[in-house]
């Protein structure tokens, strides 16, 4: 159930000689705060199914807010390969569903980094595809891209483009009504979120991205002439439905293959965020410190993170877990969502830290195994740490 190796184990080592000095440098918010560890939690599958919010989530954000044993909080984030919505939605969405305030800044979506975007592509020209509506045109705007257009504009302004729909309506455009976009090139492509029309949206992302001069209605030329960007490859997810559903890896697979296709198979060129990607967690680590230093103004950044432990709980082993591997940090799988091995089980392909049935097993988990680091941290231990079941594993 347990995986390590000895390249772990000395990593463990390494992020154990942070010691006791932390806590004496906190003076005051020592008490509040276990600036230690830290904590990312996947939603779907793990916190929530679906429309349905597992209690065991509500119990497990509890313990974190300070409701265990040590009576202190853990800085923890929600990292999502979700979207469609805004940081500060989705915050307020699961505030409400699990009785817990969780703040914007605490919410990783799938396409949060691309946020860094910005300052390439800020004033360029860029089609946002996915979501309802117009609402991830909106996201991007927030973001602070200045021009964007998705595929209902395109649709509109030429309903030939797509024939298989109803010409939007107004409320469903992110563009001015009237754009003539054979005049407007476009400077790059951004899958922020799940399609909502499959056929459409490879439609008009294929003919931008191999349009010559990436305008739309020009001849085509079989290369790719502008770069694309994509969110969340995840080919499935958990709801509340009794099996995964398709997710947005769904749709790169079709692109992928339309686009083969149609160029005589050239190869699509992408770059990707989401989970399992190491963006999402540089960015995630990036809010952890910034938590820490709200909690402890002018707090050590380096030997914090020196002694840092962060966890990654989730249900997806090619995803959460795959990706907090990769990232350096401690592993949690649970049974919630898509993986659904038996008791005493691990994803072959991507082994985690630590399985376990569910959140609130995995939060216990954490607290027991960081208290006992901790406190062989804190005791000057220098005793040789053995890869057994339960042994804190820090990256």
């Amino acid at each position: 159930m347990l995986a390590v190796s000895l390249r772990q184990i000395g990593m463990a080592a390494n992020a154990c000689r942070f010691g006791r000095r932390l806590l004496q440098t906190q003076a005051g918010s020592a008490s509040d705060w276990q600036l230690q560890t830290a904590i990312a939690f996947d939603i779907d599958g793990v916190l929530v199914k679906g429309k349905r919010t597992l209690d065991q989530g509500r119990r497990a954000l509890a313990m974190l807010n300070g409701d265990n044993r040590l009576n202190k909080k853990i800085p923890f984030v929600l990292m999502t390969n979700g979207g469609g919505v805004s940081e500060a939605t989705k915050a307020a969405d699961i505030s409400k569903r699990l009785q817990t305030e969780i703040r914007a800044d605490q919410v990783v979506l799938a396409h949060s980094p691309m946020q860094s975007l910005v300052k390439q592509y800020g004033d360029k020209h860029v089609l946002v595809v996915g979501g309802i509506k117009r609402r991830c045109a909106d996201i991007a705007r927030a973001y602070g891209f200045t021009d964007v257009s998705t595929p209902n504009d395109l649709v509109h302004w030429q309903p030939s483009l797509w024939p298989f729909m109803r010409p939007p309506a107004n409320d469903q455009l992110s563009a001015v009504p009237g754009r003539d976009y054979a005049m407007h090139p476009f400077h790059a492509v951004m899958v922020f979120y799940d399609s909502f029309d499959f056929g459409r949206d490879l439609q008009v992302v294929t003919d931008v991205l191999r349009s010559k001069d990436a305008t739309a209605g020009n001849d085509f030329v079989d290369r790719q002439v502008v770069p694309l960007f994509m969110s969340n490859e995840d080919l499935v997810f958990s709801n509340d439905y009794s099996q995964p559903r398709f997710g947005q890896g769904a749709y790169h697979v079709c692109l992928r293959a339309m686009w083969h296709a149609l160029t005589n198979g050239a190869p699509l060129e992408y770059t990707r965020f989401g989970k399992p990607h190491q963006v999402q967690y540089r960015y995630s680590e990036q809010l952890l410190d910034r938590m820490a230093m709200a909690a402890v103004p002018g707090i050590d950044l380096a030997s914090m993170r020196a002694g840092r432990c962060i966890y990654a709980i989730g249900d997806n082993p090619a995803a959460d877990i795959a990706g907090a591997n990769g990232a350096g940090w401690s592993s949690v799988l649970v049974r919630t969502g898509v993986f659904r091995g038996p008791p005493g089980s691990n994803d072959a392909a991507n082994p985690a830290t630590m399985v376990v049935d569910h959140v609130e097993d995995a939060v216990s988990w954490i607290l027991e195994t960081e208290a006992k680091r901790l406190d062989a941290v804190g005791s000057g231990l220098k005793t040789k740490i053995k890869a057994r079941a339960g042994s804190p594993l820090c990256a």
